[in-house]
């Protein structure tokens, strides 16, 4: 009986998983869609949006920063801080101000990226 509960167990978990791993990958391709919008917006080519890590650097460029600060996102607690600022200063180059930053584009990012990619708001470079 311990056997076929083990059995029992695992299957359970498997489906989790799947369960999931489906959900975020539903999530990845939306959050890529609307940064795919929000890369063109600024200039950059919409491809880089699919690819995991190059998105983040290419965010931290449109936030107005060198690529190279990007690295702090290895960095724990840092990485909460500074992807704060990086998200602020996209939507200050958006022209949205801190709340909508902060809750938009740092907290629910798939949101806050498609009222970006997707709305009226135009581009400028932050300073």
């Amino acid at each position: 009986m311990t056997f076929t509960a083990d059995i029992t167990s695992q299957a359970d978990l498997t489906g989790l998983w799947s369960t999931t791993g489906i959900f975020s990958l539903i999530l990845y391709v939306l959050i890529a869609v609307a940064l795919w919008r929000v890369f063109s917006k600024a200039g950059w080519p919409g491809i880089l949006a699919i690819i995991p890590i190059v998105n983040i650097f290419i965010l931290v460029k449109i936030a107005g920063f060198s690529a190279w600060l990007g690295l702090l996102y290895l960095i724990p607690i840092v990485n909460i801080v500074f992807g704060i600022i990086v998200a602020i200063r996209v939507g200050k180059g958006f022209g949205k101000g801190g709340v909508f930053s902060f809750f938009l584009l740092w907290l629910f990012a798939f949101i806050g990226y498609f009222i970006i990619g997707f709305g009226r708001s135009t581009y400028t470079k932050p300073a």
